[in-house]
């Protein structure tokens, strides 16, 4: 008879920025919750770069806020600068992007943890999980302790069989030297899951008072109040500027001379990295024509001389990184505090999980984050959010949520690891979601909102603030369409200073507003209208009267791919008996087991006629059912 020293609803193992998000979600919803971490003091923490959002990235954060988390929050709280990145695009690809305080990022967060409702904190080792009957009963510690529970959530990041890797020099461990989690990987392959090894990388950091900033270009932030939470209401005023430089021919002869001792080429490095965040090597290799290649020096703090060398992420020896870092431009004397590293890691084969992140071969099992092939903090924290709020339902015994490619960022990151899987670190791109004009930075909240409130993850306060929103942009949308501008002497004359074509006759305000250089204050203006409504809300009235062409033939493009999803393939299809179905076809819908027939269709190998097969093969099982 097992016994065990806690009983909980929800175990979540480990407190990185999906641990975070999955034990808040699932205490929030009402589930009794324990948040298990080798170290409190690292909750949160952030082993690479000091900042949080991006393009594609930055919409992420806004959509873990909507549905009530916290990793938008408190990166408000730590800023040290924040910057709007693509305003001269469309709205589609804007996104946020913050410099945070790395020391008080992880503060503030693990406050938040402490002051949680429903939410219990142990530092710990999990060695394993503890197994019933192809369903997680509980985790047992390295200390031989037993915590009962009737979900748990996975979320190992980099630690599960973590090794450091600068040089030749290789060594069991997780980010910043702590301790790698072993036994745990063992037992998740013994269980049958598919690992890979992937493969992460981190820059040096260099004494702040050793840079010479005369010789680098000042990157400072926007001059405006920006967040990324929707509740955020205080902004700091005074913002620590970013700098960059450049490396140079000097910085790539020491890489070319020193490649043979690089971790990456010498054949150390087993495990795939990141396409899209490459070391300082593999950009010298992979783009040798280039003379230069980017280096932005940020701060990790206010209070800390490190900065962190964003661009030169590398594995090669120490002695190789000091004469990197001296042969660059402002950085010739500067004294490297920590030296840029590898990190290999174990990672799960993500087809093996449903859309809930609930694994397919152990009930109620769920996996978040790196374990499941992604980089970043952000996809992190929006595959935390998901898998808590789903470890809470399966216990409440409420519908899971599923949040769609149409809905969130956060539903093509997942829709795209548990069909298609990775074979590298996953990063989210604007390319990757084909209805990016509605899943936008500004909108987040109108996307997910309303589903918030139906799960109990925001506050009838916050749900009743957002549907006051709502209706000020539907009442100033419509207002615009009861007047019209006509061409008096006064308009012609203003019209000519905004660099317009005059009209002859009256026009709607709507209708004006679609002209692309022309904004809502300058329509206000030109009718000698009042208007006493927030920025935020002329946003939103700008994109939805601007763009409303293109939103209505995404929408048009979106209820035809819902009419595929609402198909459902019953869950113990026996794909062998599908006469007809390719071959490569049928391996690939019996690994995957897609719920729909939406599902099926974006399976790599799987082909619309193998589509209209099984849609066939549906239908006549259906017709013999009824009969």
């Amino acid at each position: 008879m097992t016994e065990f020293l806690g009983e909980y609803d929800v175990i979540v193992v480990g407190a990185g920025h999906a641990g975070i998000e999955a034990a808040l979600a699932s205490a929030r919803k009402g589930a009794k919750t324990l948040i298990v971490t080798i170290n409190l003091d690292t909750i949160g923490f952030m082993p690479c770069n000091p900042s949080v959002g991006g393009p594609a990235k930055g919409i992420v954060v806004r959509e873990v806020d909507a549905l009530g988390g916290a990793m938008g929050k408190i990166a408000d709280k730590t800023n040290i600068q924040a910057r709007m990145l693509n305003t001269a695009k469309g709205p589609a690809v804007r996104a946020l992007r913050m410099q945070s305080d790395k020391v008080n990022y992880q503060r503030e967060m693990k406050n938040l943890l402490e002051k949680t409702e429903n939410l219990d904190m142990l530092q710990a080792m999990v060695k394993e999980l503890l197994i019933d009957d192809n369903k997680v009963i509980g985790i047992k510690t390295m200390l031989e302790t037993n915590y009962k529970a009737k979900a748990v959530v996975i979320t190992t990041g980099t630690y599960l069989r973590g090794e450091v890797i600068i040089g030749s020099v290789k060594y069991s461990s997780g980010p910043n030297h702590q301790m790698p989690s072993i036994h745990l990987a063992k037992q998740l392959e013994s269980l049958g899951f598919e690992l890979v090894r992937f493969k992460t990388g981190t820059p040096p950091r260099v004494n702040k008072d050793t840079v010479d900033f005369s010789k680098t270009e000042i990157q400072p932030g926007d001059n405006k109040n920006l967040a990324f939470s929707y509740e955020t209401k205080e902004f700091r005023k005074e913002q620590i500027p970013c700098w960059l430089t450049y490396t140079n021919l000097k910085t790539h002869e020491i890489i070319q001379k020193n490649l043979n001792r690089s971790a990456m080429y010498s054949g150390v490095i087993k495990g795939t990295g990141p396409r899209y965040c490459p070391s300082i090597e593999d950009k010298y290799v992979r783009f040798h024509d280039k003379n230069r290649h980017q280096l932005f020096l940020e701060p990790e703090g206010e209070k800390t001389n490190e900065i962190y060398v964003q661009g030169l992420s590398t594995s090669l020896p120490d002695d190789v990184q000091d004469k990197m870092i001296k042969s660059i431009k402002g950085l010739e004397n500067a004294k490297i505090i920590r030296n840029g590293y590898a990190i290999e890691y174990d990672a799960i084969n993500p087809t093996t999980l449903w859309p809930t992140l609930e694994t397919k071969l152990i009930g109620g099992l769920f996996t978040a984050g790196q374990i499941n092939g992604t980089s970043g903090y952000e996809e992190a924290a929006g595959q935390g959010i998901i898998a808590g709020i789903n470890a809470a339902c399966k216990v409440l015994n409420e519908e899971p949520m599923i949040l769609g490619r149409d809905e969130s960022y956060i539903g093509v990151l997942i829709d795209d690891l548990v069909t298609k899987g990775t074979n590298e670190p996953y990063r989210l791109l604007t390319s990757r979601a084909e209805y990016r004009l509605l899943l936008r930075h500004d909108n987040a909240d109108i996307r997910l909102c309303d589903k918030a409130y139906k799960y109990n993850l925001i506050s009838k306060e916050r749900y009743e603030k957002f549907l006051i929103k709502k209706e000020e942009i539907r009442k100033e949308i419509e207002r615009l369409k009861t007047f019209k501008i006509t061409p008096t002497k006064d308009v012609i004359e203003k019209m000519q200073k905004l660099g317009t074509a005059e009209i002859k006759d009256g026009i709607l305000a709507y209708d004006l507003l679609k002209r692309p250089e022309l904004s809502y204050k300058d329509i206000i203006n030109l009718a000698n209208k009042d208007s006493n409504i927030s920025e935020e809300i002329i946003e939103q009235v700008e994109i939805e009267i601007k763009y409303e062409g293109y939103i209505k033939k995404s929408l048009q493009q979106v209820n035809k791919m819902k009419k595929m999803e609402e198909k459902k393939i019953p869950f113990n299809l026996d794909y062998d008996k599908v006469p007809s179905i390719a071959i490569e076809a049928r391996e690939k819908l019996k690994k995957v087991n897609p719920i729909t027939i939406g599902q099926a269709s974006r399976i790599s190998g799987v082909n619309p006629a193998d589509i209209s097969i099984l849609l066939v093969y549906l239908e006549q099982k259906k017709d013999k059912k009824n009969e």
